[in-house]
C-alpha cells in the first residue's frame, strides 16, 4: 500500500535529488539577503528555486497556484506581487488569479482576500490587463451530481442547522451550491486552492473531506503530496507536517476502496503522537489512528492521559463512544456533574453536547474514542476548561 508518508517522502527526495548539482544559474534572493543571512540566501537559490520549483510532481503553472493560494492564506501580502507576476508568466490567467482570491474569502477570511486585491492590482496594473470576465452561466460539466449534493445538504441540515441555521443557509447556498460551481476555476484546482488554504493554516481536519473531494475532481495524490511540500516552504514545516496523517488515511482509503478487502492496520505501524497543548492540557499522547472506508464515516484513536491530563471542552457533530481500556478518569457535559469512568466502562456522549474528560489526578487514563465525520469534521475543539469547572481544584 502506497501511504501519503511515503509519498511526501518521496516528494522531498524527489526535491532534494539534485542536491549536488551546481549552484543556481542566477540568484534570486535579493543582495540583502546574502548580506544578513547567506545561509538563507543558498538555501532560497539553489534549494527552494533551484530544485523545488523545477521537481516534476507539479506544473510550474500549479507551484504558483500554490505559493499564491499560501501567502495569501496566511498573510504574506508583500510577497503576492511578485508571485502573482510568476504565476502569469506559468499560465495562470488573470480571471482564475480573481477566482482563487474569491475562493480564500470564504475559506480564510474577508480581510485576506481583500488585502490581497491591492497588491494584485498593481501586477495587473502594470501589465495592462483589465476589465476581468465574470461570467456566470454554469458550464454542464460542472453541474452537481444530484444524489451527491442532496447527501451533502443533508450532513449540513444535521450537523449545523440545529446550532447555527444561517451558517448551514450560508453553507449550502453560498458555498457549495454557487461558489464551487462558478466556471471561472475548474473543480480540480478549486479543490486544489482550498485543500492548500487548509494545510496552510493548520486546519488539519477539515482537509480530510477536501483531499478526498480533490481526488474526486481530478487531482492525483502525487499531486497532492507536491502541493503539501511545497506548502513547507511557505508555511513553514509544522504546517505541512501536521497534514500528514490525515491525507494519509484518505489515501489509504481510496486503496480500501479499490481494494475491495479485508484491511488490517498492523500494531507495528501504528503511530503515536503527542497530542496538541492547544486542545490538552497535561500530557496526552494519541495512537492507533483508524478511519473507517466510505460510505462509512468514523474513525478514531486511543489516547493515553498521564495523571490529570485532560481535554479541553469540545464538541462532536455526531456524537463520540469512548471505550475506557485501563486507568479511572473523568468526563463532564457542561451542566452536569463530573463522572468517574473507569476500566470497561462505554461512555455515550450526544451529538454537539459541550464537553471534556481525561485521567483522574492521581490515576493514568487509556481510552478507545470513535466519533463520525460530517462534512469532513469529526471534532469542534474550543477553550480550556477552567473556572469554576477546573477539575485540577477538585480532589
Amino acid at each position: 500500500m502506497k501511504t501519503f508518508k511515503g509519498t511526501l517522502v518521496g516528494s522531498a527526495l524527489a526535491v532534494s535529488a539534485c542536491g549536488a548539482i551546481a549552484q543556481a544559474k542566477e540568484r534570486i534572493a535579493p543582495p540583502a539577503v546574502y548580506k544578513v543571512a547567506p545561509g538563507l540566501g543558498q538555501y532560497t537559490d539553489d534549494l527552494l528555486f533551484g530544485e523545488v520549483w523545477e521537481s516534476p510532481d507539479l506544473t510550474p503553472r500549479d507551484r504558483s497556484l500554490v505559493t499564491v493560494t499560501t501567502l495569501i492564506s496566511t498573510g504574506k501580502f508583500a510577497q503576492v506581487g511578485s508571485h502573482t507576476r510568476r504565476a502569469l508568466d506559468n499560465g495562470v490567467t488573470p480571471e482564475e488569479i480573481g477566482e482563487m482570491i474569491t475562493q480564500l474569502a470564504f475559506y480564510t477570511g474577508w480581510p485576506n482576500a481583500i488585502s490581497s486585491v491591492f497588491e494584485v492590482e498593481k501586477v495587473f496594473d502594470e501589465r495592462g490587463i483589465d476589465g476581468i470576465s465574470d461570467a456566470t452561466e454554469l458550464p454542464a460539466e460542472l453541474a452537481p451530481d444530484a444524489d451527491a449534493e442532496a447527501d451533502r445538504r443533508r450532513s449540513v441540515d444535521t450537523s449545523i442547522s440545529p446550532v447555527l441555521p444561517r451558517l448551514s443557509h450560508y453553507t449550502n447556498e453560498a458555498l457549495f451550491s454557487d461558489l464551487w460551481l462558478r466556471p471561472q476555476l475548474s473543480p480540480r484546482d478549486r479543490s486544489l486552492v482550498t485543500i492548500v488554504s487548509l494545510v496552510a493554516t493548520g486546519q488539519a481536519e477539515q482537509v480530510r473531506f477536501h483531499a478526498q473531494r480533490g481526488l474526486d475532481n481530478g487531482l492525483s495524490r502525487e499531486e497532492i503530496a507536491g502541493a503539501v511540500t511545497h506548502i513547507a516552504f511557505y508555511a513553514g514545516w509544522p504546517k505541512a507536517v501536521s497534514s500528514v496523517s490525515v491525507l494519509e488515511d484518505v489515501f489509504n482509503i481510496d486503496d480500501q476502496a479499490d481494494s475491495g478487502s479485508v484491511q488490517v492496520n498492523r500494531a507495528e505501524d501504528n503511530r503515536s503522537v503527542t497530542a496538541p497543548a492547544d486542545n490538552f492540557t497535561g500530557q496526552v499522547q494519541v495512537d492507533t489512528y483508524f478511519s473507517a472506508e466510505p460510505p462509512a464515516r468514523h474513525g478514531g484513536a486511543i489516547v493515553h492521559f498521564s495523571p490529570g491530563a485532560r481535554t479541553a471542552w469540545h464538541t462532536h457533530p455526531l456524537g463520540q463512544t469512548l471505550i475506557v481500556t485501563e486507568g479511572v478518569g473523568r468526563v463532564q457535559s457542561e451542566g452536569d456533574a463530573v463522572q468517574t469512568i473507569r476500566k470497561g466502562d462505554v461512555v455515550w456522549i450526544p451529538p454537539n453536547s459541550r464537553h471534556w474528560h481525561g485521567a483522574y489526578p492521581d490515576a493514568r487514563l487509556s481510552h478507545v474514542a470513535i466519533a463520525e465525520a460530517e462534512n469532513g469534521s469529526a471534532v469542534t475543539w474550543m477553550e480550556h476548561v477552567g473556572g469554576e469547572d477546573d477539575p485540577s481544584t477538585d480532589r
